[in-house]
């Protein structure tokens, strides 16, 4: 699915102060892993996130996803890929909080060409598998910060999302809730959804199959887990 050569991404400032960011990282992801990134703050590991997600382009390297290099896609092209492609989970929840929990889902649905009947069915879908059916029509600044991350996994999900991006995704949580948020994750993946997480957590890196370390801008170490434990979701 993902398939990267010798990427690189430098910042520059204001000062004319270059700051590499990503140096040489080659590393492919097939469909179906679930690949947790980690490394402390400053690593890179972020930015590896927002290019392999299309929120930001290398300034060297190759990128290729399914089988085709995002250099052959100006920005339309990319923000379509991104839309239909990939869904995206981050730290702040980013939920407008008047609305409602269907009406937040909905929101990468607007601008979509579907019926109004299938709109309906894939946003209850979406958040009967995030255990919130009761919660459909609630508010979303009402919730908890555990069910507001529910509703942010139910959004990325209501578009049927080839790769699922998590940056951060229990940073804002409590143990339980975040123990909760990865156990929807690693059902997700499961079920066939790739999943690509980033995290400095060992215990919630340790969900996925694959653990890559990231280290001034370079892949550490890129290790599969062999003994992967096991987790019993369990969503009250």
């Amino acid at each position: 699915m993902i398939e990267i050569k010798n990427l690189q991404k430098v910042y520059e400032d204001e000062g004319e102060t270059l700051t590499q960011a990503l140096r040489d990282v080659t590393l492919s992801i097939n469909k179906g892993e679930f690949v947790s990134i980690m490394g402390p703050s400053g690593s890179g590991k972020s930015t590896l996130l927002h290019i392999l997600s299309f929120l930001d382009r290398p300034t060297g390297g190759s990128y290729k996803f399914q089988g085709k290099s995002i250099d052959d896609m100006n920005d339309h092209e990319l923000a379509r890929v991104r839309n239909s492609d990939m869904g995206f989970v981050f730290q702040s929840f980013n939920l407008l909080s008047r609305l409602t929990v269907y009406d937040n889902v909905e929101i990468p649905l607007l601008y979509s060409d579907i019926t109004p009947a299938k709109r309906f069915e894939r946003i209850k879908e979406a958040v009967d598998s995030v255990g919130l059916a009761d919660k459909m029509y609630s508010e979303a600044g009402r919730l908890s910060g555990g069910q507001k991350q529910r509703v942010a996994i139910a959004r990325a999900l209501v578009t049927d999302p080839n790769v699922i991006f998590a940056d951060e995704p229990t940073g804002n949580l409590d143990s339980k809730s975040g123990l909760q948020i990865m156990e929807i994750l690693e059902m997700l993946n499961n079920k066939g959804r790739t999943v690509i997480l980033v995290t400095h957590e060992t215990q919630t890196a340790e969900f996925a199959n694959r653990i890559i370390k990231i280290k001034d801008g370079l892949v550490e170490s890129d290790n599969a887990i062999v003994a992967k434990r096991s987790h019993s979701a369990n969503l009250k």
